[in-house]
Formats: structure tokens, C-alpha cells, sequence
């Protein structure tokens, strides 16, 4: 963590609060780009926190990073953050110049997304990604592809690109990516090893919405309190009566434990880009959102459902976040099969992360 983190959550949560209002991120719902709030970010060195200096970014490491998603999360940010954070960590790791524009990254499990063949100078690409976050904003999409050389992340430009819009259950864009034998002049190329890239990328792709969505269960508590505290009912606020707070209490429970669950992952992935704690997190934050989600809307009662209230503003995220970049069921798939190979008395070490010694024990 740098000692700049305060000071920098504070910077973004002030921009955040000036504009992803309410009225912007309805607005984001209607196709209109969040302009204000990407440029603010950018001019303040926001978009390459975690990257070198040397390498075009802003220094900071991911720790930092993370704190500015899970803001981002909390205010429903309608940028791809995420995304363009994801991209240029990539290029950084592999000692690429990073990018300035709005960028994006398609992810299809481990599937070849596009091809790429060698045309003079420039590149014929064909292929086609689906529910690419803000593709119809971005001006490059990240994607594993398959090259003459063999298989690669590329960085492909996105103005010969056919876009579908589409969109998930937030509103939030996720659109389709189509190239035809696109010719692109320019193309950054980095050779990866397939199978690691498409699990870094997976990885990478769910610790963002785990710290997203633990900002988002945040809002949803402090929404759900604002309103116990606001509304009057029999002649008392109505978090005075018990099964509100019994509402209140398991919510409250459901967010600590994704944003500890968050916190421990991000931790980790420092040391590890494919850290156990990041599998833990994406299945136990994706089940608070199960939990907490159905509790939120039931303390708002029908106020909570309607398009003039805030709180569908992280309920709709959460219930889209949490099937992006694996849902629960392929998440303990992974757990389960890290689990069945394990050797003889590995299960302890694993759950507490303490290394233990065999002893022999002799016959008496």
C-alpha cells in the first residue's frame, strides 16, 4: 500500500460524488458517455494507478488501485475502469508502453477470441466477442487472439470494428465486437502462453468486480440505514423496531464480509496473480449478494423497486457483477479441483496458511 491511498480514495470519492450522480448514471442507461467523470479521472492520473512511471503510468501499486474500483463501485461508476486498469497492467507487465485513451478487455473463458494475420504494415483481423464491457466508448478492446507467431494478447483498435450495442441487468453497456477482415494499421502484439493468459485474465477480471461489488453492498447498507432512520411509522423511525434491525444486522454482516473477503484478495494477489484468496473472495462475495440484495429491497419495501430511488443503482450491478468473469458454480469448480490435489495432510496448511511439520512418531 503507498501512503498516498487516503488522499487518493478522498480525491476519487470527491470526483465520484460530482459526477456519477444519480442523474449520470441514469443518463449512462440512455447510451449518454459519462465524459465529465472519465476526464476528471484522467487528469488527475487516476487511469494508471499501479503502473511505473517509466512505463507512462501514474506509480502506486495494486492496493491502490483496488481502493479506487471499490469506490468506483460504491458511486455505480458508468466507465470501463475496471477494464482499462486490466489492460494496461498487462501491457505494463509485459514492458509495453501503456495507453491514455478509454480501453476494454474481451474475455470468453479461454476461447480465441480474434485472428490476426500480417498485411504489410498492418493487420487483417477476424473474430467476434460478446458482452464487451463499453466497447461502443472504448477506442481499443484487449483480447486473446491467435497470430501467424501463435497465440498473444493483442490490443486491437476498435474503429473497423462492427459494435452491437447490448447490455447487462444494470443497464450498464456490454456490447458485441465484430471484425470482417478488418485491416488495422497498428496492433500491439504480446506472446502469451494460452491457457496462462486466459486464467490471468479471469483472475485479474474477478478480483475487479469483488472489490466493485463490496463497494456496491457499502451504498446498498448506507442506503438501506438513511432510509430506516428517514422513514416514520407509528410514529417512530423504523429502525427502532427489531425486525428492521434484524435486516439491518444481516446486511451489515454480508457487506463486512465481502469487503474483508475483498481486501484479503487483493492482498494476496499482490504476491500471486493466481492467489487462492481471489477464488474465496468472487464465491463468497457472490453469495452476499445473494443474501443481502433481497434484504436491502425488503427494508425500502416498494420505494426500493422503483426507477426514482437510488438503491437499484448497486442492486442491479450486484446482480450483474456477480456472473461476470465466473458466477459461484465455476468458482468452486476451480476451489474443488485445487482442493483434490492436495497431498497427504495439505488440507490444514491450506485452510490456515500455516506450514506444518510431519512428525514421526515411533513405536513404543
Amino acid at each position: 500500500m503507498s501512503d498516498m491511498k487516503d488522499m487518493i480514495v478522498e480525491s476519487v470519492t470527491k470526483m465520484l460524488e460530482n459526477y456519477s450522480t444519480k442523474e449520470i448514471v441514469n443518463d449512462s442507461e440512455k447510451g449518454i458517455w459519462a465524459k465529465e467523470l472519465w476526464d476528471s479521472l484522467a487528469e488527475n492520473g487516476m487511469l494508471t494507478v499501479a503502473v511505473k512511471e517509466e512505463l507512462g503510468g501514474t506509480g502506486g501499486d495494486y492496493i491502490d488501485a483496488f481502493a479506487i474500483l471499490q469506490a468506483a463501485g460504491k458511486y455505480a461508476a458508468p466507465i470501463p475502469l475496471a477494464e482499462t486498469y486490466i489492460a494496461n497492467w498487462l501491457l505494463a507487465e509485459s514492458g509495453k508502453q501503456i495507453q491514455e485513451g478509454i480501453l476494454t478487455v474481451a474475455y470468453e473463458k479461454e476461447k480465441t477470441v480474434f485472428k490476426l494475420e500480417k498485411d504489410g504494415s498492418g493487420w487483417i483481423v477476424s473474430g467476434k466477442a460478446a458482452k464487451v464491457p463499453w466497447a461502443r466508448y472504448a477506442e481499443k478492446v484487449l483480447a486473446l487472439s491467435e497470430s501467424e507467431e501463435g497465440s498473444c494478447l493483442a490490443l486491437i483498435p476498435l474503429d473497423q470494428a462492427e459494435i452491437i450495442h447490448g447490455k447487462n441487468m444494470a443497464g450498464e453497456a456490454r456490447d458485441e465486437v465484430i471484425f470482417k477482415d478488418a485491416v488495422v494499421e497498428e496492433c500491439a502484439i504480446i506472446p502469451v502462453d494460452k491457457e496462462e493468459a486466459a486464467k490471468k485474465l479471469l483472475y485479474m477480471g474477478a478480483l475487479t468486480r469483488c472489490v466493485m461489488m463490496a463497494g456496491a453492498l457499502e451504498k446498498a447498507l448506507e442506503t438501506a440505514v438513511n432510509h430506516t432512520k428517514e422513514r416514520i411509522q407509528f410514529g417512530r423511525p423504523i429502525h427502532r423496531f427489531q425486525a428492521v434491525q434484524h435486516h439491518i444486522s444481516a446486511l451489515a454482516g454480508e457487506a463486512s464480509a465481502a469487503a474483508i473477503a475483498a481486501s484479503y484478495a487483493v492482498e494476496k494477489f499482490q504476491e500471486d496473480p493466481f492467489a487462492k484468496e481471489i477464488a474465496y473472495a468472487k464465491t463468497r462475495i457472490n453469495e452476499a449478494v445473494g443474501n443481502a440484495n433481497p434484504v436491502a429491497h425488503q427494508v425500502l419495501a416498494a420505494i426500493g423497486f422503483t426507477y426514482e430511488h437510488t438503491l437499484h443503482h448497486s442492486t442491479r450491478r450486484l446482480w450483474s457483477w456477480r456472473d461476470e468473469f465466473g458466477t459461484e458454480t465455476e468458482w468452486e469448480q476451480i476451489i474443488a479441483d485445487e482442493l483434490l490435489q492436495l497431498g497427504k495432510n495439505e488440507l490444514w496448511d491450506l485452510i490456515t496458511g500455516v506450514k506444518t511439520k510431519e512428525v514421526e512418531v515411533g513405536n513404543r
